[in-house]
């Protein structure tokens, strides 16, 4: 009889369980997938503001490459602070606050008159952006077990590919009609700012920053939420401190490969458009169709990626295997004859790259104490990002070096590559983590 109560009990424990994180789960997931699409639009419809914009203002492929990564400058000074603020304060009112300055930044782009007034707005949006990412990461640790955090990463990171699928088409729409006297690229920040200044506000009225804070779970729910990510906290939290996060080499592995991996992303992201419009010659609306396509298969491949890399509770292979397919196909770009079809085909596998961003970020807070995992996840995302400057910039210099994109295309493969080396020496997130300063593992 007892045997039987207790059954009964542990099945609905677990079917609450399971209710639960779905309720977290369409709670929060939708909501956070729309504002990360609003800003990956922001963040890169230079893209496909530049194929008017450059012959508007007179900038050169050098020029453009180092407006696109001059975000990045600022963007990666505000890693650290942003995700620890988000850690320590209010992840609601740091998102909200960055919400509507970064729509009232990307609505003043539409003024910038030369390259000095666009280089600084960039640089300011990225300021503006900078805690977003990371705060995000670190905020859907404070709610997803562990068996749910990649495919929750991957249903929010899925807005990265999706933003591009959304906002390719749109943009060069956008960019190819004159309104009221201003010129459409004018019209594509003005109009593309606008959403994040709404939903700034929205934010701060939805979200909850923690499971003891939420009044749509039951105090059960919640409960049971609190006490199932306290078990999952790393044995070793109270010998792992942020200063040695900062020495871990999984982190050290961690920065350098997504430093390279980034690098591959943004350069394809910024210049893709460009390199479509002058290859095939295509209207900007028809540019903006074709440009999406790669970012459909790469959110196709990004969900697929999460599910089977929590089914199989391994991360480092599932976080390599889309760079070196990516590699693969960035050598092509660099051997195989030049046409629209092949470009095409090679870009769709070189952005399915992005797939391997929520694997690699569920390993920081799966290895690492909640402070050393908000201090590494800013940490990863700023060096990183170093890269989102240097990508774009470097591309377009060689370019107006060479006139060729194949040298682009080629340092873009032996960075795809040396990425693909360093994800596989990242140490299982199941083994002991060594932690630097004492020389031995917890299960020592």
């Amino acid at each position: 009889m007892s045997t039987d109560t207790g059954g009964a009990e542990l099945g609905a424990a677990a079917d609450l369980s399971v209710h639960t994180r779905r309720q977290i789960a369409v709670r929060l997931l939708p909501f956070l997938f729309v504002l990360y699409i609003v800003n990956y639009i922001d963040r890169t419809n230079v893209a496909y503001a530049a194929l008017e914009m450059s012959h508007d203002l007179g900038l050169t492929d050098r020029v453009f490459g180092f407006a696109a990564g001059i975000f990045f400058v600022s963007y990666v000074a505000l890693q650290i602070p942003g995700a620890l603020l988000i850690e320590l304060w209010s992840a609601r009112r740091c998102i909200s606050g960055i919400l509507l300055v970064w729509g009232t930044l990307t609505m003043f782009t539409s003024l910038v008159r030369n390259a000095n007034e666009l280089y600084l707005a960039r640089f300011l949006l990225g300021a503006a952006e900078a805690a977003f990412f990371p705060g995000v990461v670190v905020y859907l640790s404070h709610w997803f077990v562990r068996e749910d955090r990649a495919k929750a990463g991957s249903a929010f990171m899925a807005a990265i590919p999706l933003s591009f699928v959304v906002g390719s088409p749109l943009a060069g729409w956008i960019v190819g009609h004159h309104w009221l006297g201003l010129a459409g690229w004018r019209w594509l920040f003005l109009l593309e700012g606008v959403p994040a200044v709404v939903l700034g506000v929205a934010a701060f009225l939805y979200l909850t920053d923690w499971p003891a804070d939420a009044s749509w779970l039951t105090p059960k729910q919640r409960y049971q939420v609190i006490q199932k990510l306290q078990e999952e906290k790393p044995a070793h939290t109270i010998s792992t401190t942020v200063w040695q996060a900062l020495h871990s080499r999984v982190v050290l592995l961690l920065c350098t490969a997504s430093f390279f991996a980034y690098f591959v992303i943004y350069t394809a992201a910024f210049w893709l458009p460009t390199i479509l419009k002058r290859l095939s010659g295509f209207s900007d609306a028809r540019v903006g169709w074709l440009g999406a396509l790669p970012y459909l298969v790469s959110f196709l491949v990004m969900q697929f990626n999460g599910w089977h890399s929590d089914k199989n509770c391994e991360r480092r292979w599932h976080a390599a295997a889309p760079i070196l397919a990516a590699a693969i196909a960035l050598f092509g770009l660099t051997t195989l004859p030049r046409t629209t079809l092949s470009t095409i085909a090679c870009f769709i596998l070189v952005c399915t790259a992005q797939s391997y961003l929520p694997v690699m970020w569920a390993i920081p807070s799966e290895t690492l104490s909640a402070s050393a995992a908000a201090t590494a996840v800013g940490l990863i995302n700023g060096v990183a990002s170093v890269a989102g400057f240097a990508g774009p910039y470097a591309f377009g210099y060689l370019h107006t070096l060479t006139g060729t994109y194949r040298w682009g295309f080629a340092l873009m493969t032996l960075f795809a590559i040396a990425s693909v080396m360093l994800l596989v020496a990242v140490p299982d997130a199941r083994e002991p983590v060594v932690i630097p300063e004492y020389g031995f593992s917890p299960a020592e």
